[in-house]
């Protein structure tokens, strides 16, 4: 499997500097939190804006542009803070595997489409069950759960 990742380009960069930065202050922007996961070289604490999704009491990570830096992050430290600076919550991530993805996926499209649609591989909340897992592989998704 090749590994798939969409850098953004800078006009995205820049937006999302200055998303990240609203959600580091506790203002979301349709759903979006800051995540601040430990990196896996540097040991350094790297934040980024992410889109948090809660499907059925579970909060969700997704990585629509693939194999992100911050998903090999996340994937190794296993532990990530959520939300604005002064209430960061410890979280455990876990990735789910590509047969426990097409609901949350699903669930991610359908609120989150218009943003990323041309990440996705051609994938839109409409599409089936076998598109879904057709398409997982190449989408990091992380289930959430308290730290400790």
């Amino acid at each position: 499997m090749t590994t798939r990742y969409e850098e953004p380009g800078r006009t995205a960069r820049a937006a999302n500097a200055v998303v990240r930065w609203l959600a580091e202050l506790g203002i979301s922007i349709a759903g979006t939190r800051a995540l601040r996961v430990r990196g896996r070289k540097s040991g350094k604490p790297r934040t980024v804006v992410v889109n948090l999704l809660s499907v059925d009491g579970g909060d969700y990570l997704v990585s629509p542009r693939g194999d992100t830096q911050w998903a090999r992050n996340v994937r190794a430290a296993g532990i990530v803070e959520v939300g604005p600076r002064w209430r960061r919550r410890p979280a455990r991530a876990s990735e789910l595997e590509d047969a426990a993805k097409p609901e949350v996926l699903r669930s991610y499209l359908a609120r989150w489409y218009w943003q990323i649609k041309d990440y996705v591989g051609g994938l839109t909340p409409d599409s089936t069950d076998e598109q879904l897992l057709a398409g997982a592989p190449r989408i990091p998704v992380f289930a959430l759960a308290p730290a400790g």
